[in-house]
């Protein structure tokens, strides 16, 4: 599975390439990282096989992870990649705009990666 994680932190690199060690080796996995939503639309823009599943953190500077998800949603070819939304708030506000956005998850930080493998286990 083709994932994009989208966040302006670059240790996530790192995080996610230790937590995922056995997926990415095994091939399950295939990770890119994109450091803000200008980056990730560039991305999706010029990959060649585009990512089935984003991880986007959505308090970002520039353009916010909500701002990515609304036009994720609204330029990518159907069906689009699924979404789920990461973030250190986990307010209601947020929530329900991801979800009326066309999240198809939201996950908070910090994320418990044993929760998010299941996940993505399970879409793809």
């Amino acid at each position: 599975m083709k994932v994009l994680v989208v966040d302006d932190e670059h240790d996530v690199r790192l995080l996610f390439e230790q937590k995922f060690r056995r997926e990415i080796r095994s091939g399950e996995m295939d990770f890119s990282f994109a450091y803000s939503g200008q980056e990730a639309l560039d991305y999706l823009r010029n990959a060649a096989q585009g990512a089935v599943l984003i991880l986007s953190d959505i308090n970002m500077p520039g353009m916010s992870g909500l701002e990515l998800l609304k036009r994720i949603k609204a330029d990518s070819p159907v069906p689009p990649p699924l979404v789920m939304m990461i973030t250190a708030y986990g307010d209601q506000q947020n929530r329900e705009t991801a979800a009326q956005l066309g999240a198809d998850d939201f996950l908070t930080k910090p994320v418990d990666f044993n929760e998010l493998k299941t996940k993505l286990k399970s879409v793809g």
